[in-house]
């Protein structure tokens, strides 16, 4: 799966809600685990991946409950604060101090779509609660303060610039390589 980056328009949008548990909701889960592992993340949400569906993962090796994959997770109880760097993988290089409830509780299903609740404290409740912003379209961006913003916009316009080309070398490079399109053969030579 392929990391999608600020500003597209998924990342900003409210996903679906999840109806259909299913192999390929178990497949779709599967490749986010691996694509939040490869990117170094702790968490990964699917809209992040390009799909408006709410479904997240999360990894945190030193953490009890290890893996886990939430779908149309809600947080039911929240309490304390806590500040801390964040970072997250669609905006690549950019990590600012966010304020969080230091414990969640979170009403989720699993993949096989039974009812479950998770409890996180620290880390675990960081993530908890950024992954799900994600589902509702609240991004990184939209946490930073003026200051933040400042000091971020060079990384943040870079962003932009990039995700408004991907589109256009897309159509470039599927027009090149188009069938009817390829370069004349050259004549043979006796």
């Amino acid at each position: 799966m392929t990391i999608v980056t600020y500003p597209s328009d998924v990342l900003s949008q409210r996903a679906e809600k999840v109806t259909a548990f299913d192999e390929s909701l178990r497949t779709i889960a599967q490749q986010m685990f691996q694509t939040m592992v490869d990117g170094q993340g702790v968490g990964l949400a699917a809209p992040q991946v390009g799909l408006s569906i709410q479904l997240c993962v999360i990894h945190i090796p030193e953490d009890p409950h290890g893996e886990v994959a939430l779908v149309n997770p809600e947080i039911v109880h929240a309490e304390g604060r806590q500040t801390g760097e964040e970072g997250c993988l669609s905006f690549p290089g950019i990590f600012i101090d966010v304020q969080r409830a230091m414990r969640v509780r979170v009403r989720y299903q699993d993949l096989d779509g039974q009812p479950q609740e998770i409890e996180g404290e620290g880390l675990l409740a960081r993530a908890l609660q950024h992954e799900i912003d994600h589902l509702h379209g609240v991004l990184l961006v939209n946490k930073m303060t003026t200051i933040q913003r400042l000091a971020n916009r060079r990384s943040l316009e870079m962003l932009r610039r990039r995700t408004a080309s991907a589109p256009q070398e897309a159509a470039e490079a599927a027009q090149a390589t188009a069938p009817g399109d390829a370069p004349p053969e050259a004549p043979a030579h006796p």
